[in-house]
Order: structure tokens, then sequence, then C-alpha cells
């Protein structure tokens, strides 16, 4: 069975460490004393440079938001996937895998993750509905990043970095995976 952080390529604490790096990172490069040099802030008055530096450091800490929601997002499918692929070319008994077994039969690596793969999960382990409800919820931000942001943002602040976190590391502690 998976611990919460055993995701093969990445682990969930790394993103987050990377997350909370950046947004450092951030906070840090766009301080006052370290941009008053900048050339895009020439002509400013200071009262324009503050705000300026504002804006600068909200909309790229959303953005850094934004993409890690999207490679936690990314680590629980690749956990789930893998999950799936090792149910279903092994010889575990126990429901789920079966039907694993004759979803792999008939669309391999191809099964959909929230039709075909989510689904079974809810049908053999209604105990988990709440999570696989949040996850197929959290997924429209992922849908959102992945097909170019063209249409209206999903809201309602279920889809910050923290909750999706946070959704991932319960999901993943609860969810009877497979490693090897």
């Amino acid at each position: 069975m998976a611990s919460t952080d055993d995701l093969g390529g990445q682990e969930l604490s790394e993103i987050a460490n990377y997350h909370n790096d950046v947004v450092d990172s951030l906070r840090f490069f766009w301080q006052p004393s370290y941009q008053q040099g900048n050339p895009r802030f020439i002509g400013a008055t200071p009262e324009e440079f503050r705000e300026a530096l504002r804006e600068l450091v909200l909309d790229r800490i959303e953005e850094t938001e934004i993409r890690s929601t999207f490679a936690v997002l990314a680590a629980v499918e690749g956990a789930l996937r893998v999950d799936y692929l090792l149910r279903a070319t092994r010889k575990h008994k126990e429901p789920l895998s079966r039907a694993f077994r004759q979803l792999y039969r008939r669309r391999q690596e191809r099964a959909k993750f929230d039709e075909d793969l989510l689904d079974l999960w809810a049908e053999h382990h209604p105990e988990l509905m709440r999570y696989i409800g949040e996850l197929r919820a959290a997924l429209k931000i992922r849908h959102w990043l992945a097909h170019g942001r063209y249409w209206q943002r999903p809201t309602n602040g279920r889809f910050d970095f923290v909750s999706i976190y946070g959704l991932a590391e319960l999901l993943l502690a609860d969810f009877p995976l497979y490693r090897s």
C-alpha cells in the first residue's frame, strides 16, 4: 500500500517544498529595497512603485498557486494510474483489481481517469465517495489549466493550493493503493 508521499516521480512534500520556496523567493525578489533600481519602475511615484510591486507579488504568487495545484493534481492522477496498471497486470483477487483487469483488456493504458478509474473506485469503495467527489470537483481546475484557460476560472475557494494539497494527502492516505 502507498504512503501519502510515495508517488514514484515526485512526492507531495517535494511539490509543497518547491511551492513554498518559490513563494518565499517571489516575496524576497519583489521587496522595494531589491527593486528600487529596476528600469521598469523609472518615472513611477513612490506610491505607484509600491502599488506595482504589490500587484506583481500577488499576480506571481497566484500563478505559483495555480501551477502548484496542477502539479499536485497530476501527482494524484499519476498515483492512481500506477495503481490501476499494477492491479490490471497482476493477479490480485479483490473486486477492484478484477474490475481493473476487465477495463485493461478493453482500454489498456488509455483508460479515462475520471470516467473509468474514478467510477470503478467509487463502485468498489463507496466509503471513498466523498474524496472522489472532491477530486472530481478539483479536476475542473486541472481541465481549465490544461486546455489553455480560455473560459472562466473555476472558483469557490476549494481550488487553492493548500486545499488541493490537503485533499491529496487525505486521498492518498485513505485509498488502498498498490505500489509494487
